[in-house]
């Protein structure tokens, strides 16, 4: 597969192993609303972020939606936007890598850019993801006229959706299986039609006709699929056109027939019946085209903007909320957790909150707090701007804020000394499975993984391996897994066990804070 070379790409590709895993402090001041809702707006760099949330929510994104700087050589009141080009894809390389490791397995990742560098972040994307796991490049119309200042003006953008994975040789990605069918239109159902016949209407309803032929020509023609069809109002055998032959074999046309689902025209002599697709078999939903216009511009978002905050170049470049929530309704279900490192205005977050999706939202900028905050507060308040009207938007739900602490680990790779159990529990399992911890604070197990068990002993109710922590272990593996016999790895103080014993009972004890390494 081709890649793409730039100045600094191979330390690049490193890059996001040398960011530090930071702690995630909630600033209680600045959430709102009902704080069990499973929101978090964060504040800060959004590569260190993304490393901080890796040992609680790996695998767990369901959809991933980001509007990067397009590194358009013009600078933004909110983003310094004129970077070199090496320096913008190496921004984006480490951010891809983490991004990739917090989507589930049947999750997708959507990107906006422009013509600027959408094509070279095809190219790095595809080595990341996977060239397999790319379903498409979404042109999306954002204004409704072309600029003056060009003899041929730009009017769209792109849209880059990638999904985390594929299934074998499967024509779809495991993502795209999940996706949602957007609503019929109707324009759509004025396909469908009660067409008259010899026997008169058919009392199944309005149908719309589908060829019940196919092109045979340039080496396509099926010979088991030419054969003749009897006319039932004439009795004559009918055969595809020349050039043609039946999309259904022999038996199945009979079959069509016999329930009366060849439409031989209003007189019955149609030299070439018509299948009956009805409108109330068809499916409730309909297939989103690559081509998105006429439903969600630009100027329609900076009206959005100033209604909000009251100022009409509060953003240079927002998004439009209807095209976000095309982009979830796709991508998600209620519940699902939708994520946006490059939150800016913050429309992800009212978007997927409206909509009843969990999010992360991370925002670098002081506006994490100036803009984003308010807006999320008028969403809790029932702000009835963007899609609030059209999905009866009532209001309620919540976030929590949060912004980084310090490092979870010192210059050598150990693990602070400091550092509370939760951080260190999901630290230690996140490290050693690659999956969060969705443990508890009771328990020193921290879960079953592939066959093995680990445990972190607490400092307050014994962090020393003895017969007795060990029997505790022992007894809360037995009730997640009453035949668990697989070996055990239990981070602790010390072990007063021998060596002999450790190894009779298939026991690797790892010291703490010394054996604790980052993950890299």
């Amino acid at each position: 597969m081709p890649i793409l070379h730039w100045l600094t790409r191979d330390a690049d590709l490193h890059a996001a192993t040398r960011v530090p895993y930071r702690l995630l402090e909630e600033a209680p001041d600045l959430s709102a609303g009902d704080l069990d809702a499973g929101n978090m707006l964060i504040q800060g760099d959004n590569l260190e972020a993304l490393k901080a949330l890796l040992p609680f929510y790996a695998g767990q994104v369901k959809c991933i939606y980001i509007d990067p700087p397009y590194n358009t050589r013009s600078a933004f009141e909110h983003y310094d936007d004129n970077l070199e080009h090496s320096k913008w894809l190496a921004m984006m390389w480490p951010r891809l890598e983490l991004l990739r490791e917090m989507l589930a397995e049947d999750g997708s990742i959507w990107v906006s850019l422009d013509d600027t560098q959408a094509h070279y972040l095809k190219v790095i994307g595809d080595e990341i993801f996977g060239r397999k796991n790319f379903i498409l490049d979404i042109a999306w119309q954002k204004r409704d006229g072309p600029p003056n200042d060009r003899k041929i003006g730009m009017v769209h953008e792109h849209i880059l959706v990638w999904a985390k994975c594929r299934e074998g040789d499967s024509k779809q990605t495991v993502a795209e299986k999940t996706f949602g069918l957007m609503p019929r239109t109707e324009k759509a159902n004025a396909q469908y039609d009660v067409f008259k016949e010899p026997d008169g209407p058919d009392p199944r309803g309005p149908f719309r006709k589908i060829d019940s032929t196919a092109n045979a020509k340039g080496g396509r023609n099926v010979e088991h699929l030419i054969y003749p069809v009897r006319n039932p109002y004439t009795g004559e055998s009918v055969y595809p056109r020349k050039g043609r032959n039946w999309v259904h074999n022999k038996e199945d046309m009979e079959n069509l027939q016999k329930d009366g689902r060849l439409y031989w025209g209003v007189k019955g002599t149609a030299g070439t019946p018509m299948k009956k697709l009805f409108l109330s078999e068809a499916k409730q939903g309909m297939t989103t085209p690559s081509v998105w216009s006429g439903f969600a511009l630009n100027q329609h978002a900076s009206s959005e903007m100033e209604k909000i905050f009251g100022e009409k170049a509060a953003f240079e470049t927002p998004k439009p909320e209807v095209l976000l929530e095309r982009i979830l309704h796709i991508a998600t279900n209620p519940g699902d957790l939708v994520l946006d490192s490059f939150l800016g205005s913050g429309t992800t977050a009212a978007v997927a909150h409206k909509m009843g999706r969990r999010y992360i939202g991370i925002e670098m900028g002081e506006h994490a707090v100036t803009h984003c905050v308010p807006r999320l507060n008028k969403v809790i308040g029932g702000e009835q701007g963007g899609i609030s009207q059209s999905i009866g938007w009532p209001g309620g739900g919540g976030f929590r804020f949060y912004r980084l602490g310090p490092p979870v680990f010192d210059e050598e790779g150990h693990i602070c000394s400091d550092i509370r159990f939760p951080v260190l529990a999901a630290h230690i399992y996140f490290s050693e499975t690659g999956r969060p911890w969705r443990g508890n604070d009771d328990s020193p197990l921290l879960g079953l993984h592939d066959g093995r068990a680990y445990a972190l002993l607490r400092g307050d109710r014994g962090n020393v391996l003895t017969r007795a922590t060990l029997a505790a272990v022992r007894q809360e593996i037995a009730r997640q897994d009453a035949n668990f016999a697989g070996p055990l790895t239990v981070y602790g103080e010390q072990s007063r066990l021998t060596p002999a014993t450790l190894a009779q009972q298939s026991i690797v004890f790892k010291q703490v804070p010394y054996d604790v390494k980052m993950r890299t």
